[in-house]
């Protein structure tokens, strides 16, 4: 996973590539606009995130400005997780109310300060790493689920072949004991029965209260 620093300045780009390098951070892009860095995080595919764990926008740039092109990043789904550092000679609260509005997470002040620099990348790093494992949690938790309510959902199916005794009706079960049929189907399924007598029975089992 790489850190993207989008700053039209090569000296800017230089200086926080070689800070970060010496701190381990290999995995460096660099973009000099704000449309280059859009090429590079596959802007318009809105398809899975690109492998940018990380981005360093600077907020004077020709064209689109960094503030207008946080905005527009955190607009797509695919990108709005990426955490963003503003790293500006722009400080004013105005300023920096307004990167907040855009999604920016924090910022660094030009001339940069390496350790507050390394402190801030740190940090933003951190929290991007334990929010993909809280979702990974998530997505695990949810399709666990999922995959529950299919299974309760299976297992008081009945399939395959019942065997049923031809005069008293009861069913064997798999243990070999005849069981009456309605037992056998609330045991094994969510059927419930409500009993009473058809128009036959009554009139076998109750002479009497039948009128011919």
């Amino acid at each position: 996973m790489a850190i993207l620093i989008v700053d039209d300045s090569p000296d800017q780009q230089v200086l926080l590539r070689t800070v970060l390098a010496r701190a381990g951070h290999t995995d460096i892009l660099t973009a000099d606009s704000a449309q280059a860095a859009f090429s590079v995080l596959a802007f318009e595919t809105d398809s899975s995130p690109p492998p940018i764990e990380l981005i360093l926008m600077d907020i004077l740039m020709p064209g689109l400005n960094g503030i207008d092109a946080c905005r527009l990043i955190k607009q797509r789904s695919h990108l709005r997780d990426i955490p963003i550092i503003m790293v500006t000679a722009r400080n004013s609260s105005e300023d920096l109310s307004e990167a907040f509005s855009a999604g920016a997470m924090d910022y660094i002040s030009k001339p940069v300060n390496n350790v507050e620099l390394l402190a801030r990348v740190t940090s933003a790093l951190t929290l991007k790493r334990e929010m993909d494992c809280r979702k990974e949690r998530e997505a695990d938790l949810r399709r666990s689920n999922e995959e529950l309510q299919r299974a309760l959902q299976e297992v008081k199916v009945l399939r395959g072949l019942i065997p049923i005794c031809a005069s008293c009706k009861n069913i064997r079960t798999d243990d070999g004991l005849w069981q009456r049929i309605e037992e056998y189907f609330s045991t094994h399924s969510e059927i419930q029965f409500s009993h009473g007598l058809c128009e036959s029975c009554i009139k076998k089992l109750y002479p009497g209260f039948c009128q011919e």
